[in-house]
């Protein structure tokens, strides 16, 4: 028998009754991570550590500066405005809004896909666990991930811990950082123009600026403090209670 089929035989014998067992054990790892993390903060993401990796090799990329924040210390109104920028509807959906996913595949299969149709809680389950490149797989396990994080999470965990790892520039992350170091100033003394700001440049941290805000920024940052009134404000955010 050549040494190749014997390779084959044993892994066969040896390793494929353990196969099926490799995602029920990484389903229960995650189950698991969403349970201690429901209170306690998180220190770190899949792209926060990336980067910090990517930075021990490169002078081009900067270190993360990432300070965790409670809820309770991040104002209502910069709550609202990554909602209305974000996900308008986050209070009503079980982590996938299934009308804007269905605008964005009806977009793809015309031609004109730029992504879109994520929710805050998809976000977060990319931001947490995935890689930042667009694909299938990413987007299918995206879903699903989502879908355990609003089992195990309140909407308002959610909020707190997107608001705490989503990226505001190349190195901050979390509206703590980003306060501190874009706008020099506590998160407790953001203002409502503040709040609409940082919220401008979530769709894409690292080609906007908020120290240097573009005119595209500036007309977006008026738009979201528009919708930040339309969609009411602190009744809205009472339904995550």
């Amino acid at each position: 028998m050549k040494l190749y089929d014997r390779v084959k035989n044993w892994l066969v014998q040896h390793w494929a009754p353990w196969l099926w067992r490799i995602p029920l054990l990484l389903l229960l790892t995650l189950c698991l991570w969403l349970l201690i993390f429901r209170w306690v903060p998180v220190p770190t993401s899949a792209f926060m550590l990336r980067q910090d990796i990517t930075a021990v090799f490169s002078k081009e990329t900067p270190f993360v500066r990432h300070d965790w924040v409670s809820l309770e210390e991040i104002p209502r109104h910069m709550q609202l405005a990554v909602i209305a920028s974000e996900d308008q509807r986050f209070s009503e959906h079980w982590g996938i809004d299934v009308q804007a996913t269905e605008a964005a595949i009806q977009a793809e299969l015309k031609g004109r896909g730029k992504g879109g149709g994520s929710t805050i809680t998809q976000q977060l389950a990319k931001n947490l666990f995935l890689w930042e490149e667009r694909s299938y797989l990413r987007k299918g396990l995206e879903w699903g991930i989502a879908g355990l994080i609003e089992i195990f999470w309140s909407k308002e965990r959610i909020l707190e811990v997107y608001l705490n790892t989503a990226q505001f520039s190349k190195a901050d992350y979390g509206v703590g950082a980003a306060a501190q170091n874009l706008l020099k100033k506590p998160v407790g003394k953001l203002g409502k123009a503040d709040a609409a700001l940082l919220a401008a440049v979530l769709p894409s941290p690292r080609t906007y600026s908020v120290t240097k805000p573009s005119s595209y920024v500036r007309a977006r940052q008026g738009r979201i403090q528009r919708q930040m009134r339309s969609i009411g404000g602190a009744a809205y955010l009472q339904r995550l209670d």
